[in-house]
């Protein structure tokens, strides 16, 4: 038994996994890289943060955090049998926090989840924790659709008790059947970067849309609404609360939606809306041109209007 997958059924025995699960974490975490950034300034020899990745597309695309990368001039990763490689920085979005690097040499591919998964269903967390190279962890999903946690601009989170550390950020989020489930994002924390059962994956759905347009448009553009929004409490007449528009561009798409400034956005297509953050997640799983229903709150009364992002 390779090391990798005498690691992998070491921690499958003991989580919320079905028995056999051993051998699809095994391949899983082929697939994970460690990321070593450097940056400017810094000496030599000094201690640098580290990251995780994931190999997608070709085989020499890695999907991981843009935070991970930030403002760093030279990238190595470190593949699951110790092999290192240098990398190329690619193309990243910050709002969502996702960049790519390519390689030289492929790697093996981690298959894309066709969806997110579910609350309570189990799932395992892999990456680079503390620097220590490959871990493998394992919890259950506790929440979909996280928006307005505040660490991104565009947030589609996936919050998991998985266990992550410092060191996973970037790492994958994989289902049983050891499937991309989600890119490692952040840790929710008060007081220190420790995991305490509160972190957060980006979304099935987000990184591999924004992935997918990085790999083949070298950039990654929301669909945008023409409106500003707010948060909206909720009322103590209606008990609605969601998103406000506070600002509507004249001829823009949601003018041409006759959406006005005022009106409540309560629902967008099937998901519901508690905050601007939840339009933004659905506008960038949006197409542009593709028609959006949105479920609005106008002076006590609601009604459906059809959106179409641009």
């Amino acid at each position: 038994m390779s090391r990798l997958a005498a690691l992998a059924a070491a921690i499958v025995l003991a989580c919320p996994v079905p028995a056999g699960a051993s051998e699809a974490m095994a391949k899983a975490m082929a697939s994970v890289v460690s990321v070593l950034p450097e940056w400017p300034g810094r000496p030599p020899d000094a201690e640098a943060p580290e990251g995780s990745g994931v190999v997608v597309g070709d085989g020499q695309w890695i999907v991981t955090a843009a935070h991970v990368l930030e403002g760093a001039r030279h990238v190595l990763v470190r593949d699951a049998d110790g092999n290192v490689m240098e990398a190329v920085p690619g193309p990243l979005s910050d709002a969502a926090d996702l960049a790519l690097l390519r390689i030289e040499q492929p790697l093996p591919v981690l298959e894309w989840a066709e969806a997110s998964p579910q609350p309570g269903t189990p799932v395992c967390v892999i990456g680079n924790a503390f620097g220590l190279d490959h871990s493998l962890a394992c919890g259950v999903v506790s929440a979909v659709r996280r928006s307005d946690v505040g660490f991104n601009a565009i947030e589609d989170f996936i919050q998991t008790d998985a266990a992550v550390n410092p060191g996973m950020s970037g790492g994958a989020l994989v289902d049983a059947q050891g499937r991309l489930s989600g890119i490692l994002s952040a840790i929710f924390t008060k007081q220190s970067d420790a995991n305490i059962g509160v972190n957060f994956a980006v979304s099935t759905e987000l990184a591999r849309t924004v992935t997918q347009a990085l790999m083949e448009k070298g950039a990654f553009r929301p669909a945008a609404s023409g409106m500003a929004l707010k948060p909206a409490p909720v009322s103590g007449e209606t008990g609605k609360g969601g998103a406000e528009a506070v600002a509507v561009t004249p001829d823009g798409a949601a003018a041409l939606a006759g959406l006005k400034p005022g009106d409540r956005i309560l629902y967008a297509g099937n998901r519901r809306v508690r905050g601007p953050g939840d339009m933004r997640a659905v506008l960038a799983l949006t197409p542009p041109g593709e028609k959006l229903p949105l479920r609005v709150l106008r002076d006590g009364e609601e009604l459906t209007v059809e959106l179409q992002p641009r």
